[in-house]
């Protein structure tokens, strides 16, 4: 049974998580969030922070079998809606600065036989 996690409104460019949620798709969970401990990008404690509510979604669902068996199988990262602001530049103009921000879904499942 699937168990799921989504983190909206994250205020870090989809384009910046994605590099690190590549990095654990379709891992084990303890081998994804030993991974996450070391990878030095911010996006890594914010998806460790969303795998481990799934985990904690997990346990509570009454048709997960295993903890130790979940996987993710998927993990994913939109784009949420963008701030803008705008900052002074030269010869009395402005330049637009977009504040991206995520929405980053995490789905785990059960390996089965393990």
């Amino acid at each position: 049974m699937k168990a799921k996690a989504i983190l909206r409104h994250s205020r870090i460019s989809p384009r910046k998580a994605r590099l690190v949620a590549d990095i654990v798709r379709h891992k084990p969970v303890e081998q994804a969030l030993a991974t996450l401990k070391f990878v030095t990008k911010k996006s890594a404690h914010i998806l460790g922070k969303v795998i481990r509510s799934a985990v904690a979604n997990a346990e509570q669902n009454p048709e997960v079998q295993d903890i130790d068996n979940l996987y993710i199988s998927q993990i994913y990262v939109g784009a949420g809606p963008t701030l803008k602001r705008f900052r002074a530049a030269p010869m009395g103009r402005a330049q637009r600065i977009r504040k991206r921000t995520s929405h980053i879904t995490v789905e785990l499942d059960e390996r089965a036989g393990r």
